[in-house]
């Protein structure tokens, strides 16, 4: 069944274009993302009518579908990118479906709830939107989050920030700029429920920081459009700063819901 729904899958998306930013560095991704506080997802399965079935779009290596599965008898998990579903971490109760805003083989009305971790701000929204409210079930949720520059000292801050602004800022899509406006620029065609403040939370070396940051889609943007690398200078100058130690890294996380 689920080798069926993967190859008509791929021939849909086949047909499908979409904004490939991380396809080249999908196991970099897989590695070095940090995953997501069980406190979002407790409260979104507390959220949820009830837990039979979620969908998450655009999950990347399936971050998030994952999560939910300890709270949903079912994940559809899908995913425009090969390369990110090569990378994909297996679970028995999540189902991977190679397609972009589209939720293939879902029925109608079936949905508990629809998420999108760090995703929505590429999506083609309308398209995406459309199909949520083909799937939620009445009284269904849908949740799209992100987070902000990862947060350590004041020092090692400004070195992030200039990474950010300086460094990679040309290199960034435009859509980048709805995760600086923390999304609430977002359109959002659902009765609005509040996002719960949370903060993601790692215990980290500066080499671990550097991995995260070089699976930033700007990076390989920089990259292709100068033919050098811009990871080794950044992890030299946080090494410095750092040190040999773990630090607290934290990631303010922010998002929206809404209830058909």
């Amino acid at each position: 069944m689920l080798a069926l729904a993967q190859q008509g899958t791929a021939a849909q998306c086949r047909r499908v274009k979409f904004q490939d930013h991380f396809s080249n560095q999908a196991a970099t991704y897989a590695q070095s993302r940090p995953t997501y506080p069980v406190a979002l997802f407790d409260e979104l399965a507390r959220l949820a009518p009830s837990r039979g079935l979620a969908w998450d779009c655009g999950t990347g290596n399936g971050q998030a579908a994952v999560a939910l599965a300890s709270h949903f008898q079912r994940v559809i998990a899908t995913e425009p990118s090969e390369a990110q579903l090569a990378a994909a971490t297996p679970h028995a109760r999540v189902v991977y479906l190679r397609s972009a805003e589209l939720a293939p083989t879902v029925r109608d009305h079936t949905v508990d709830l629809v998420t999108a971790a760090q995703a929505a701000h590429w999506f083609d929204r309308p398209k995406f939107y459309a199909e949520v409210k083909r799937v939620l079930r009445p009284g269904g949720v849908v949740a799209l989050w992100s987070y902000w520059l990862a947060r350590v000292s004041p020092e090692i801050d400004r070195v992030v920030d200039r990474f950010y602004h300086e460094t990679t800022g040309p290199y960034w899509p435009p859509e980048r700029v709805h995760v600086e406006n923390r999304y609430r620029d977002f359109e959002l065609p659902f009765v609005e429920l509040p996002f719960p403040k949370l903060t993601i939370v790692r215990e980290w070396t500066a080499e671990e920081l550097a991995a995260f940051l070089a699976s930033w889609s700007a990076v390989e943007r920089y990259r292709q459009a100068r033919g050098e690398d811009p990871i080794p200078a950044v992890t030299a100058e946080l090494r410095t700063i750092w040190g040999s130690e773990k630090r607290t890294v934290r990631w303010e996380m922010f998002g929206r819901i809404g209830r058909v």
